[in-house]
């Protein structure tokens, strides 16, 4: 999955917004003002860091060579997942729908039937 199409995925789902807090070149994309996928634009490789479950996140990164402890982030809830390595695009989407299902899920009940209601 190249980064156009990583683009178009996430601004697919319900009420996620593109941003640039950080700097120029550090694409975050939030759902309801919160953070779950953050690329550089400005990287060799194309890697994205992506919540997961701290469970699911030893195992995906013990069976994956493309998934590694999220760069810059808390390692226990983030990986660094390769786009353009050996990973799938079928999976990588499942991979990115983990990140936002989990940011929706520690939302205010409120934001979470807003976002339902969408």
């Amino acid at each position: 999955m190249n980064i156009e199409e990583f683009h178009a995925y996430c601004m697919s789902k319900k009420a996620v917004e593109e941003t640039f807090p950080f700097d120029e070149v550090t694409l975050v994309f939030k759902v309801m003002g919160k953070v779950f996928a953050i690329t550089g634009l400005d990287n060799e490789i194309f890697e994205v860091n992506l919540k997961c479950d701290p469970e699911f996140a030893v195992e995906l990164r013990e069976q994956y060579d493309d998934i590694r402890p999220g760069w810059h982030m808390n390692k226990k809830h983030w990986n660094t997942v390769r786009f353009e390595g050996s990973l799938d695009d079928k999976f990588l989407c499942e991979l990115v729908d983990h990140s936002y299902d989990l940011v929706v899920k520690g939302l205010k009940k409120a934001d979470r039937e807003f976002l339902k209601n969408l």
